[in-house]
């Protein structure tokens, strides 16, 4: 670099380093940014970062070997550098989102490690680039512990803001946008300060460039609300009339002239004109074989509505309802239309709401429950597989008093059979007493299943005093029948160690083309 004494070494040397520092931390949070989208709408959340993770490893590594091509000018190639990993980085959410709206899974999965391999080998760039522009003032071991330690920590405060501020606050398009604008603004700021370094044509180029795309980016900013409406709008049937990103999962709340729906991660949950099916099911059928009913314990159903169904039994003195994210129990609690179809189930007196993992609280607590019912949602990542484990069921059965009952949802037994009867196995070797699967047919979903576990099970009626709109005893045989193409080849046990449920899950939606 020429002309160095017209500044100090010290202050140039600070400069560079607290780029590479700021340039660690804005490629981090982009394949963050990128396995995080892809795991929310293709679910199998360790693929998806195991592949960006192994893709932007082995295109940094293209990338620093390409930098042998580059001869002169290094901080002019720098600075173009950081402007196009601005671009691309910031632009790789709002790609993503725009893309799986129109691409199935391949399609979608190719452009998830295209822009990882992108911005792989420009993130590659980086470190050897500034290293050489950096040899005039430290000898190469010098500035190889100073780029790689300054490196290192952006990448670690990128892990530690990521999950716990930038994802629940502003979501993965506005991050996105956001880390754009800040790559984008490293590549002026070093533009201006090595301003006699660079050619004024080249100057004026770089600056123009920057300029374009950060006026592109304050509009996707200004009007991010707008565009992911828009966004949403073309996905979903329903107006959206809720949407919050928090620390867990994507939650849209949407309506229609007579449906209430609500997906999270795009998987919808239920419809107010048919979700009764499903919720008389998971709690009368097996609540007709409880003993006792004084306690139970719902997991998962934050939204209120199989809460709605438990109270209908009179003899029901405490319900406990453990769900991971507070923003469903605000939304059931809030939310006019969900509280009217839950009937302000959560907010009764016998109502006890507990924000936890549900694996967490069944290891935690010591109380016994009557009857515990699981509400979770489907396998789609290993996090939740675990709720479906050997060892889960375990801890279910230890919570349980010795004639208690325990049922679960368990996905659907046509269009994801191996991984129905593989939950069922999962719970037979858990050393229930009496294991058994029933189904219901759910418009919206189509055929559901469930499994019920107790010491022994003798399912011939209901509680002829509880109101229903669907489930009568007429109708309890056809739901314990299951036709031929229904039943499964013998499958394993899902573990902690090996969640293979996932798989099964996976692959059968797949075959049907539901997961993209």
């Amino acid at each position: 670099m020429n002309n160095t004494s017209s500044r100090t070494i010290v202050k140039d040397k600070a400069f560079l380093i607290g780029s590479i520092f700021i340039a660690g931390l804005c490629s981090i949070i982009y394949e963050l940014l990128i396995s995080t989208t892809s795991s929310y709408f293709l679910g199998d959340s360790v693929r998806q970062f195991s592949l960006t993770i192994g893709f932007y490893m082995a295109a940094m590594g293209v990338g620093s070997f390409l930098t042998r091509l580059f001869k002169t000018k290094l901080l002019q190639k720098f600075i173009a550098v950081e402007i196009l990993l601005g671009l691309i980085g910031g632009a790789s959410v709002p790609i993503l989102y725009f893309v799986y709206a129109f691409v199935d899974y391949s399609g979608f999965m190719f452009y998830t490690l295209s822009l990882v391999v992108i911005i792989g080998i420009l993130t590659g760039l980086e470190i050897p680039l500034l290293m050489r522009v950096m040899e005039e003032y430290d000898p190469l071991e010098i500035n190889l512990s100073n780029v790689l330690s300054m490196d290192y920590l952006g990448a670690l405060l990128a892990t530690l803001l990521f999950p716990f501020l930038l994802l629940p606050l502003f979501g993965t398009f506005q991050t996105s946008v956001f880390f754009g604008l800040i790559n984008v603004s490293l590549g002026i700021l070093n533009l201006w300060y090595f301003s006699d370094h660079i050619a004024i044509s080249k100057r004026k180029v770089l600056l123009f460039a920057a300029g374009i795309v950060i006026v592109i980016f304050l509009g996707m900013l200004t009007t991010s609300k707008n565009l992911l409406a828009w966004w949403n709008d073309n996905l979903y049937q329903n107006t959206v009339v809720y949407s919050k990103q928090t620390p867990y999962q994507n939650v849209i709340l949407t309506k229609g002239t007579k449906d209430l729906r609500l997906y999270l991660n795009g998987v919808v949950q239920f419809s107010s004109m048919d979700e009764y099916r499903y919720h008389e099911s998971l709690v009368h059928i097996p609540m007709s074989q409880a003993i006792y009913r004084k306690n139970v314990l719902i997991l998962g159903g934050g939204e209120g509505l199989l809460t709605r169904e438990v109270l209908k039994h009179k003899e029901v003195e405490s319900v406990t309802v453990v769900d991971l994210d507070p923003v469903m129990f605000e939304l059931a609690t809030t939310q006019p239309q969900l509280v009217a179809l839950n009937q302000n189930s959560m907010q009764d007196p016998r109502v006890k709401l507990v924000a936890k993992d549900a694996f967490v609280y069944l290891k935690e607590t010591e109380k016994l429950y009557d009857v515990i019912l699981a509400d979770l949602p489907d396998p789609t990542t290993e996090g939740l597989a675990r709720l479906y484990s050997k060892a889960f069921y375990g801890l279910v059965r230890k919570r349980l008093v010795p004639q208690g009952v325990f049922a679960t949802q368990a996905s659907s037994p046509y269009h994801t059979k191996k991984a129905f009867w593989c939950i069922g196995a999962s719970i037979k070797a858990a050393e229930f007493g009496a294991v058994l699967p029933f189904h219901t047919y759910v418009p919206s979903f189509g055929d559901w299943g469930f499994w019920v576990a107790a010491p022994k099970l003798a399912i011939d009626h209901i509680q002829s005093d509880i109101p229903t709109q669907y489930l009568d005893d007429t109708i309890l045989p056809a739901t314990f029948y299951f036709q031929k193409d229904l039943l499964a080849d013998s499958v394993n046990v899902n573990t902690l160690d090996h969640p293979l449920l996932l798989d099964y899950y996976m692959e059968g939606w797949r075959k049907w083309g539901q997961i993209k």
